[in-house]
């Protein structure tokens, strides 16, 4: 696929690894609507971006009736749809069992309706739009990205509802991409690792230091850049399908 023939849905566009990939797409020529719950920042890069190219859509990805109508809109405003990068996500530490007792069932249920089932609940309605599109010259109807994590595989003490979600994303990939072969619609997933997105704004330099330090090489924190340079190689090579890319400059999280 083309950047400058993409019709993309980002959700979290409107900030951290989704606002970089929403910028990468505009800049390489594609059209990109927002799916994200924060209505300011969604407007105010549509202004800066241009209403042409970018449309901003309140979307809470847990919410079925609201995915399918605001998917519908999209199409409505652009003719179509054939990408899709899931990047809405939250990342709320906590121990199974802390000085406080149980962790309450709802904050493990929480993320993993946020990470996991609103993934595939935009996946779902977003991939039935792609099945009507037309082919390109390799057989190609879309293309749809889910946001992993390396926590995924290394997950660290805090993290189990985290990790849980993100090995969902994770083991959902190759058989979705399976499923929607017939169609040519390829599925890929990111894992990350240490990004600065906004979940480390409020960490101190030092805190970020010495947490870029765990990294092999480049010894630093990735950049939202990055990930959204990722989004496009993917997006234009086309045997790239069913497979997960970590992007994480080689480190391997320890227990803590």
């Amino acid at each position: 696929m083309k950047i400058n023939e993409s019709i993309s849905i980002v959700t979290g566009g409107a900030s951290g690894l989704g606002e970089a990939t929403t910028r990468h797409l505009v800049a390489g020529g594609g059209k990109v609507a927002i799916f994200d719950l924060n209505e300011e920042r969604g407007l105010a890069l549509v202004k800066e971006l241009g209403e042409e190219n970018v449309c901003y859509v309140q979307t809470n990805v847990t919410d079925a009736e609201q995915v399918e109508k605001n998917v519908a809109a999209v199409v409505q405003r652009f003719g179509s749809i054939n990408s899709l990068v899931n990047c809405a996500g939250i990342a709320t530490p906590g121990k199974v069992i802390s000085q406080k007792g149980p962790m309450d069932l709802s904050r493990f249920e929480q993320i993993i309706q946020v990470n996991l089932i609103g993934t595939f609940n935009v996946l779902r309605v977003t991939a039935h739009v792609m099945q009507q599109n037309p082919p390109n010259e390799e057989g190609e109807r879309g293309v749809i990205i889910n946001t992993a994590s390396v926590a995924a595989f290394e997950g660290q003490i805090g993290q189990a509802a985290y990790s849980a979600s993100k090995a969902g994303v994770v083991g959902m990939t190759l058989p979705i991409a399976r499923e929607f072969a017939r169609d040519g619609i390829r599925v890929m997933a990111i894992a990350p690792g240490l990004v600065e997105t906004p979940l480390f704004a409020g960490l101190p330099e030092d805190a970020k230091e010495s947490l870029a330090r765990t990294v092999p090489f480049p010894n630093r924190l990735g950049k939202p850049s990055e990930y959204a340079m990722l989004v496009e190689s993917i997006l234009t090579n086309p045997l790239l399908n069913g497979e997960v890319i970590r992007l994480d400059g080689a480190i391997r999280m320890q227990p803590k």
